[in-house]
C-alpha cells in the first residue's frame, strides 16, 4: 500500500536518505526543512504520516507534534519522530506530546518500512471511519463532540509468563486502569473475547510459546480484532518486531522496560481506542439511522425495499410461502386535525408497540409511510397470515390508547389487507399492490377488519 509521508528535518542529508528509502518502496515524500514549513504543508496537503526530527531550530519536534495534535484538522495524521535522542525520558516526553512511536538515528531500514507500512494500514482504516462520521455529522445523524472520554479507568489484559514481571508491570500500569495479569496465553485468549478490554499486553518472555501466535489470533477474532495490542520484547529483537507490526500489533516497548514510557505508550493506546470507538459507534449508528424509523422504532420504507426482495427470493428458493400485511391506521387524519400531532405520534408509537407484541420474531414489521404500516410474514400461508393480521387487528381494537399528558383515552381500530407470494413472477412492487388493494376493500367495507387478496 503507498501512503504521502512529510519527512520534516533541517539537515538536507538526513531528508534526502529518508525520501529516497521511502520512495524506493513506492510512497510519495513531502518534505520540510523546520516546523513551521511542516505545519504550513500539513494544513494545505493532506498527509498519512509524518517523521518529525526532535532537535529543529526555532520550532523543535515536541512544539511541533503538540500542534498537529491539537488541531483537528490533523489530530489523526501518525507521528514518527525520528531522533538522536535514545533515553527513555525523551521517549516519554514525545508520547506525551502526542507522537506514535520513535525511530532512533541512524535509522534501521527494516524498522523504518515495517512502522511505516503499519501506520498507513491503521491511518486507511480511521479515514474511512473518519469520513463516514463526518458525512453523519453533515447531515445530523451524529454528533461526535456530544460524547466526551469517560472518567473511568481503562481495563487492561497482561499476559506475562513470569510472576515477577507481572508484578512489575502491574505496578507501573495502575495509574492507567485495572490490569488482569495472567500466564497462560491461551486462557488469556479466551479471557479477552469473552470481557471488554481497552488493551492487550503482551510480554515475549515465553520459552515454549511464540507470543506472536496469541498477537495473531487476537487479530482474527472478531470480538478482539479493534483491542489495541502492545508487545514487550528484548533490546535488538528487530525481527521479531517487524513480524509482530505486519500482524497488526499496535506498539512495542524494549526490555529493560521503563515505568514511564510504558505508562505512556500504554495510555496513548487506550485513547486510541477510545477515539476508534466512538468512530465505529457513529458508523454504527449512521446505519440504523439510515434502515431505522425514528418515532416507532421499526424499520423504514427504504429497509423495506432492499429487503422485501431478498425474503421472496428466499422463500421461492426454499420452496415456502410468504404472506405480507398493509395495514394503517382508521380515520388517523381525524386524531391529528382534533388533538394535534403530538397525541398523533403517541398513537403511531403504541400502534407500533402492538404490531410487536403480535408478530413472531423473524417477521419483518416496518412503518410505510404517515399511518401506514407493512409486516412481511415468512414462512406463512394465507390462511395463517389472515390469522395473524386479525390477531393484531384485535390487539389494536380492544385496548384504548391512553394518552397520559392529555389525560384522554383513544378508541383505535385498523384496517388490514394481505397478499400472498404467487410464485417466481412475482415482483415486490406487484405483492404490495396487490395487499395495497385489498387494504382498499377492507377500508371500502366499513374499516377495522382483514381482507385477502385474490388469488
Amino acid at each position: 500500500m503507498t501512503a504521502r509521508i512529510l519527512v520534516v528535518d533541517d539537515v538536507p542529508a538526513n531528508v534526502k536518505l529518508l525520501e529516497a528509502r521511502l520512495m524506493a518502496e513506492y510512497f510519495e515524500v513531502l518534505t520540510a526543512s523546520d516546523g513551521y514549513e511542516a505545519l504550513a504543508i500539513c494544513e494545505k496537503v493532506p498527509v498519512d504520516i509524518i517523521l518529525l526530527d526532535v532537535m529543529m531550530p526555532g520550532l523543535d519536534g515536541f512544539a511541533v507534534c503538540e500542534r498537529l495534535k491539537a488541531n483537528r484538522r490533523t489530530s489523526h495524521i501518525p507521528v514518527v519522530m525520528v531522533t538522536a535522542l535514545d533515553q527513555p525520558s525523551d521517549r516519554v516526553k514525545g508520547l506525551r506530546a502526542g507522537a506514535d512511536d520513535f525511530l532512533t538515528k541512524p535509522v534501521n531500514d527494516l524498522q523504518l518500512l515495517s512502522r511505516v507500512k503499519s501506520l498507513a494500514r491503521l491511518k486507511a482504516v480511521n479515514d474511512e471511519l473518519r469520513l463516514r462520521a463526518e458525512t453523519a455529522r453533515a447531515v445530523g445523524l451524529y454528533d461526535l463532540d456530544r460524547f466526551e472520554r469517560p472518567d473511568e479507568p481503562g481495563s487492561i489484559l497482561l499476559v506475562d509468563a513470569r510472576a515477577s514481571s507481572q508484578e512489575r508491570l502491574s505496578r507501573a500500569l495502575r495509574p492507567v486502569g485495572e490490569i488482569l495479569a495472567m500466564s497462560d496465553p491461551q486462557a488469556a485468549l479466551f479471557e479477552a473475547a469473552e470481557q471488554a478490554f481497552d488493551l492487550i499486553i503482551v510480554n515475549a518472555n515465553f520459552e515454549d510459546y511464540d507470543p506472536l501466535r496469541l498477537c495473531s489470533q487476537l487479530r482474527s477474532l472478531e470480538r478482539t480484532r479493534h483491542i489495541p495490542v502492545l508487545l514487550v520484547v528484548e533490546q535488538g529483537a528487530e525481527e521479531l518486531v517487524v513480524r509482530a507490526l505486519d500482524l497488526g500489533v499496535s506498539d512495542y516497548v524494549m526490555r529493560p522496560v521503563d515505568p514511564s514510557e510504558l505508562l505512556a505508550r500504554s495510555l496513548s493506546q487506550i485513547r486510541r481506542k477510545y477515539c476508534n470507538d466512538r468512530l465505529r459507534a457513529s458508523l454504527r449508528e449512521t446505519i440504523e439511522l439510515a434502515v431505522i424509523d425514528g418515532l416507532t422504532g421499526l424499520h423504514n420504507r427504504r429497509y423495506l425495499d432492499t429487503h422485501l426482495r431478498n425474503l421472496m427470493a428466499r422463500a421461492l428458493e426454499r420452496g415456502q410461502p410468504l404472506t405480507l400485511c398493509i395495514t394503517d391506521i382508521d380515520r388517523f387524519k381525524a386524531v391529528n386535525d382534533t388533538y394535534g400531532h403530538d397525541v398523533g405520534d403517541d398513537v403511531l408509537r403504541e400502534f407500533a408497540r402492538r404490531i410487536r407484541s403480535a408478530v413472531r420474531s423473524a417477521d419483518l414489521a416496518c412503518r410505510y409511510g404517515g399511518e401506514e404500516f407493512v409486516l412481511v410474514l415468512p414462512d406463512t400461508g394465507p390462511q395463517a397470515g389472515l390469522a395473524i393480521a386479525e390477531r393484531l387487528r384485535s390487539a389494536v381494537e380492544d385496548v384504548q390508547v391512553v394518552v397520559k399528558r392529555e389525560g384522554i383515552t383513544l378508541p383505535i381500530t385498523a384496517s388490514m389487507g394481505i397478499a400472498t407470494l404467487q410464485g417466481p413472477q412475482d415482483t415486490p412492487e406487484a405483492l404490495l399492490k396487490r395487499a395495497d388493494s385489498a387494504l382498499y376493500e377492507a377500508k371500502k367495507r366499513g374499516r377495522n377488519q382483514v381482507v385477502s387478496a385474490a388469488a
